[in-house]
């Protein structure tokens, strides 16, 4: 008390570090089912999922304060610590007791209600604070649809329940709190969490920043390009727009300013490589672990159709770069400001073994991804060992400090899951889904592309303002059916709903990648956000091309494979172009017009829209190539005779 200082900010640090080191405890039994494996005790799914959400919803309650004004204050509120309390309460009450309650699920008590009640409201408080009222009002206008669906009209018209039986049916039925969504963060998203942790913890972080400066750094627009290749490798792995951002646009988006580029390119480069690292496999975030539960299909069949359309994505942002850097002039960064390629490298193959050996274990060992993640997190144990001072990262105040930041890391995504799991449940209970698909099918009609259009307008905006997880599991349950039930195969029509729902996060008015990125670039918001989408464009028109080329996402004889891949080649380079303005020299609208044209045609089916596409390229390019050749000088007699002499 000599500080002045009241005592509750050294005794929260406490909690935060029991209640850390007890998640990821918790996490690891629970991954690795230890009572069974260890004593051959049998537990319910459930059990750890209410265990792991009171104690990550407690922690919730502790660290992120319920306003601004007590943000402020130096010490926790009391209600704060009420409402963690109470979270855990509820955990131990699942874990403790549901093995008693699935005997008697279809009983009700105003015990249960009133449990209930609590747990509703404890979800929709921790979602308030994590990611926002706009997550919040979706809930609540889904519980609203339980109760009152009797009154919809026509096929949106469903048996409302009482509130007694829907309280039941959102806290213990396992498909709402204790549903597919948590499922997925408890005993899937942890372990990748737990591996992106002690990657970065042990300094894998560090490296691949400096890998990727020093492998593209010295090129023109050098640090663009590294932002690009950095991002995409964070980003695959956290999963997180706006974390992305944070974590590597402090360090990349001043270096592009340096080299010439405007600050708001240089954000709008950055929050176009941070929204993609979502897309790009072998992690894709952890909407794509919900895909395989939705679908119930491997998690390597999702990174191998996603693998194709997020590298299309990013080739066209680097070409972009490229083109813009030739016709401004912008040169790499010189060596003397560079990481020495040959120890980044002597430096950083140590963490590409944890990735190889993740990627070896789901591809070819057929491993569970979440014990496939704990061994790529062992490998990477060892291998750091072998680091100078590598061992360092292991004493036991870092390892405490490791387990506070996966609990940390765990909060949005639990938070968010068991909000999601809510409308999962109410969704599935209504058959709502059922009805928006019939619905949206109806109104357009024999037009895929009207339906798919008007489906990827939907996606964008309900996952405004929203995590990619929950932006994702919004779309999958309301959207996706209507494209499965106009023929197109499941895995495409939730790779579609998950692209544009992620692309919430650079398309205005919320926009939250960008705007993070603007904020760190200094740049206009408005400005950067259009500048954004200008680079993004062709992660706007992949979901369209897969729908129609299959072969895109790897479906299919490999005739057809082989020619959506040279066709989304061909329209990579056309739309980089068309947009950026540049071939050789700068391109009249005309031109840039109809190039895009070309590339647009390159998207569609058949062999007739190839050709035509190119017939309208080729002329074009090399039209601009010879008008941008030196003009031959004329030589005359008088030329030619002092020449001679």
């Amino acid at each position: 008390m000599s500080d002045g200082q009241p005592p509750h900010p050294a005794f929260r640090r406490v909690v935060e570090s029991t209640l850390g080191v007890l998640i990821t405890a918790l996490g690891l039994v629970a991954v690795l089912d230890l009572p069974m494996q260890v004593a051959g005790v049998s537990v319910f799914p459930q059990q750890y999922l209410g265990a792991f959400w009171g104690l990550v919803t407690a922690l919730a309650f502790i660290t992120c304060r319920a306003s601004a004004k007590a943000e402020a204050a130096a010490a926790t509120p009391w209600y704060d610590w009420a409402l963690a309390g109470a979270a855990l309460a509820l955990g131990v009450y699942i874990a403790v007791w549901y093995p008693s309650i699935m005997d008697t699920i279809g009983l009700l008590s105003a015990e249960r209600t009133l449990l209930g009640v609590l747990a509703i409201a404890i979800v929709l408080e921790s979602t308030r604070r994590v990611a926002g009222w706009p997550l919040v009002l979706i809930v609540l206008a889904f519980v609203l649809y339980g109760r009152f669906g009797a009154h919809f009209p026509g096929a949106f018209a469903t048996t409302g329940l009482g509130w007694e039986r829907l309280v039941s049916l959102l806290f213990l039925g396992t498909d709402s709190l204790l549903g597919s969504p948590l499922r997925i963060a408890v005993l899937v998203v942890f372990a990748f969490i737990l591996f992106g942790q002690v990657l970065f913890a042990t300094g894998g972080g560090e490296v691949f920043l400096r890998l990727a400066q020093a492998s593209a750094g010295r090129y023109r627009g050098g640090p663009a390009k590294a932002a690009v290749v950095a991002s995409g490798l964070f980003g695959s792995i956290s999963g997180s727009a706006v974390a992305n951002v944070a974590s590597t646009g402090v360090i990349t988006i001043p270096l592009m300013k340096r080299t010439g580029y405007s600050p708001t390119f240089a954000g709008a480069v950055e929050a176009v490589a941070s929204t993609g690292g979502a897309l790009m496999p072998p992690v894709m975030g952890a909407a794509a672990f919900v895909m395989t539960e939705f679908l119930g299909i491997s998690y390597g069949a999702v990174v191998l159709a996603a693998l194709v359309p997020a590298l299309v994505y990013y080739a066209t942002l680097l070409i972009q770069i490229d083109l813009r850097a030739i016709h401004e002039r912008l040169e790499g960064l010189p060596r003397a400001a560079l990481p020495p390629v040959r120890p980044a490298l002597r430096e950083g193959w140590l963490y590409l073994v944890p990735i190889v050996v993740l990627v070896a274990s789901i591809f070819f060992m057929n491993t569970e991804v979440a014990k496939a993640a704990l061994y790529a997190c062992a490998a990477n144990v060892v291998l750091v060992l072998f680091r100078a001072g590598g061992r360092q990262a292991l004493l036991p105040r870092r390892l405490l400090a490791l387990c506070v930041g996966i609990a940390q890391a765990m909060v949005q995504i639990t938070v968010v899951c068991a909000a999601a799991g809510f409308i999962v449940g109410l969704v599935a209970y209504s058959g709502l889904g059922v009805s928006l698909a019939d619905t949206l099918v109806a109104l357009a009609g024999n037009s895929l592309l009207l339906l798919a259009l008007c489906t990827a307008l939907a996606s964008v905006v309900l996952g405004m303002g929203m995590p990619a997880t929950a932006c994702y599991i919004l779309v999958a349950v309301l959207m996706a059916p209507a494209l499965v039930a106009a023929g197109v195969e499941p895995l495409l029509a939730h790779l579609f709903v998950f692209y544009f729902g992620n692309f919430s996060f650079l398309t205005p008015p919320v926009a939250l990648a960008v705007y993070a990125a603007a904020s760190i670039a200094g740049a206009s918001f408005v400005a950067t956000c259009w500048q954004a989408i200008r680079l993004a464009l062709a992660g706007y028109i992949v979901p369209f091309i897969f729908l129609y080329k299959p072969g895109m996402a790897l479906m299919g004889p490999p005739g057809a494979i082989a020619w959506a891949l040279f066709d989304a080649a061909v329209a990579v380079v056309l739309l980089a172009v068309a947009l950026e303005g540049y071939w050789r020299r700068r391109l009249a609208w005309p031109a840039r017009v109809l190039l895009g044209a070309a590339a647009l045609l390159m998207f569609f089916p058949g062999w007739e829209t190839r050709v035509a596409g190119l017939a309208l390229a080729v002329p074009i390019l090399l039209f601009e190539y010879r008008r941008a050749l030196p003009a031959p000088r004329f030589e005359g007699p008088s030329t030619r005779a002092t020449k001679e002499a």
